[in-house]
């Protein structure tokens, strides 16, 4: 796979990477990799949360209220 990038957004990348001791090709995977990561992370929690919607395991809007009331008077 090949990756065109624009020359201002190239010239920030040789930057940092040369910052962090590293070539840009291998700063570029780092931060893909990070992204995909974490993307995966969020889709899944996502999911989670949707099914315990679903499910009506939620908290109203007083409920959350009540609970920092709670939190701050202990």
């Amino acid at each position: 796979m090949e990756v065109h990038f624009n020359p201002e957004l190239q010239t920030k990348l040789n930057r940092i990477a040369a910052e962090n001791s590293s070539g840009t090709a291998e700063y570029v995977q780092q931060i893909v990799e990070h992204y995909v990561d974490h993307d995966a992370w969020f889709r899944e929690k996502a999911r989670k949360s949707l099914g315990r919607l679903d499910r009506g395991e939620y908290l109203t809007h007083e409920e959350v209220g009540e609970r920092i009331e709670r939190m701050f008077r202990s």
